[in-house]
């Protein structure tokens, strides 16, 4: 299994395409006033700005940080080329975005054995052919390769051999396992969880108290075990984004911010696949975490961030607010024109 990452995607398109752009601290999306940064360079990352951080906070981290207008038709014209190279291994690759995806190269179209040789090659050819870098990732589950890519990232590759997971997995501090967010990070701190061996200690039945249903994906990934198999062409349900508040916010005004922000966010996310959607959904969470949703389909599909700003915010009126104040907001989209038929493939094993 191979996991493929191109390296600050949009802002390095930016700056290969904009000599004067290059080793400079850019920021692709919003600007300094309003909105969020749908990607970062590696020099704008330096001074702590990442994406789907609010602009104006941007901004003040890296004073001279530069805006760009995102161009998500040159992105998706890129991202074609590379996934051309992906095509001449494997038909087995399943696109996470643009910039992004798994291989299963079990068997390849060219018969080469190594996994960790097809991920050389394919890197030196997505260089040649676009001038830009790509990490990746290698190992025998998804879980892994993906953990693998962000170990030597810019530029880098790195291989987890499946003898050598039991160890890196229970010496990996808990923040950097794939699916476990910031805020679950911090509670397992809090449980006395730091790294994968301290997670391996609880049971099943432990985690499935403390984490509901993601209790099992947890039990699972600190051993090393994710059976899912790389499914070309996934179908894609829905793209979506939230924000758990730090305090339950009670005002209109405040709600309707948020929803702004979060709208960014997803829209980011929506211009990065291939899907078109008709449907926009807000969810709302209460303090007491009771949650409802409210939805509204369109007569065409969405294609601006302009048109789901305005629609999540029509959905968001007062009737939303309770004395109990709303802990999480999310936007999503979904209702997509095309749905796309997944198919299972099984793994086999092959030499690294």
């Amino acid at each position: 299994m191979i996991h493929i990452d191109m390296d600050a995607f949009y802002a390095s398109v930016e700056q290969r395409d904009n000599p004067e752009l290059k080793g400079k601290p850019i920021a692709v999306g919003g600007n300094k006033e309003r909105g969020v940064v749908a990607a970062a360079s590696y020099e704008a990352r330096q001074y702590g700005v990442k994406s789907a951080m609010p602009s104006a906070i941007a901004a003040r981290r890296c004073p001279n940080l530069i805006f760009v207008k995102p161009r998500f038709e040159r992105y998706r014209e890129v991202s074609k080329q590379i996934h051309e190279v992906f095509h001449e291994y494997t038909d087995l690759v399943e696109p996470l975005s643009l910039d992004e995806a798994y291989l299963d190269v079990t068997t390849t179209k060219i018969g080469r054995p190594s996994a960790t040789l097809i991920a050389k090659e394919i890197r030196k050819k997505i260089l040649e052919r676009t001038n830009l870098t790509a990490s990746a990732g290698i190992s025998y589950c998804k879980f892994l390769a993906k953990t693998a890519s962000d170990v030597n990232k810019p530029d880098g590759l790195f291989v987890i051999l499946p003898d050598e997971a039991d160890v890196y997995l229970r010496t990996m501090p808990i923040h950097r396992f794939h699916g476990i967010g910031k805020a679950t990070a911090e509670k397992m701190k809090r449980a006395g969880i730091f790294t994968g061996g301290d997670l391996r200690k609880k049971s099943l039945e432990d985690l499935a108290i403390r984490y509901g249903k993601a209790g099992a994906y947890y039990y699972n990934i600190c051993r090393g075990i994710d059976n899912r198999p790389v499914i070309p062409d996934r179908e894609r349900k829905s793209i979506s984004a939230e924000r758990t508040f730090d305090h339950n916010i009670m005002k209109l005004d405040e709600i309707h911010e948020e929803i702004k922000r979060i709208a960014e966010i997803t829209f980011g996310r929506y211009e990065k696949t291939e899907a078109r959607g008709k449907t926009i959904t807000i969810k709302i969470k209460y303090g007491d975490f009771k949650q409802v949703t409210k939805s509204h389909s369109l007569n065409s599909v969405v294609d601006d961030v302009a048109t789901l700003i305005n629609e999540s915010l029509q959905l968001a009126t007062k009737e939303i607010i309770r004395d109990e104040g709303i802990r999480l907001l999310g936007v999503g989209i979904s209702n997509f024109k095309e749905d796309q038929q997944t198919t299972q493939n099984e793994q086999l094993t092959i030499s690294f």
